[in-house]
């Protein structure tokens, strides 16, 4: 009678060895690994109202998960120290998969990745460009230090204009 009782267990163990587990999913942040230490806002309507409050100007950055120039992009953005200082620090920042209903944030076109700067008045910064004359508003890895300086002018620009 014990070995069949052995011979059961053994079996029953046996055969939930073999059932999927269920994975707890984590949700994604609002950072969607361009940050994670960085304040996020959900949409583009909240990042307007919280620059209007805070007096900071709004960095939107427009990106696709499955681009690989957006993912490129989204790895060097993380890996740079002064550049995330400066989006914790002084900006509200938004990233979007989906784009907005403002054709103001598609100056130049809609592609991706592509990162503007709106001040607190509302306005879509076309003065603060990227380095590339047939998409403006575009970065690429290696241009995180020209980056980090368009965000020190959109900086100053703002404090200058308030």
């Amino acid at each position: 009678m014990l070995r069949w009782v052995l011979l059961a267990l053994l079996f029953g163990i046996c055969a939930g060895a073999g059932e999927p587990k269920k994975k707890k999913v984590k949700p994604q942040s609002l950072s969607r690994g361009w940050g994670d230490n960085i304040s996020w806002v959900k949409s583009y309507e909240e990042g307007l109202a919280k620059m209007a409050s805070s007096q900071k100007p709004l960095m939107v950055i427009h990106h696709r998960d499955e681009c690989p120039y957006s993912q490129a992009l989204k790895k060097a953005f993380a890996a740079q120290k002064s550049v995330q200082k400066m989006a914790k620090e002084d900006f509200i920042m938004l990233n979007v998969v989906e784009e907005t209903m403002d054709p103001n944030m598609a100056p130049d076109g809609y592609y991706v990745p592509r990162i503007l700067f709106v001040d607190p008045s509302k306005t879509v910064r076309r003065d603060i460009a990227g380095k590339y004359s047939n998409r403006l508003y575009t970065y690429e890895p290696s241009d995180m230090t020209y980056l980090a300086k368009n965000m020190k002018k959109a900086k100053a620009l703002l404090h200058v204009e308030l």
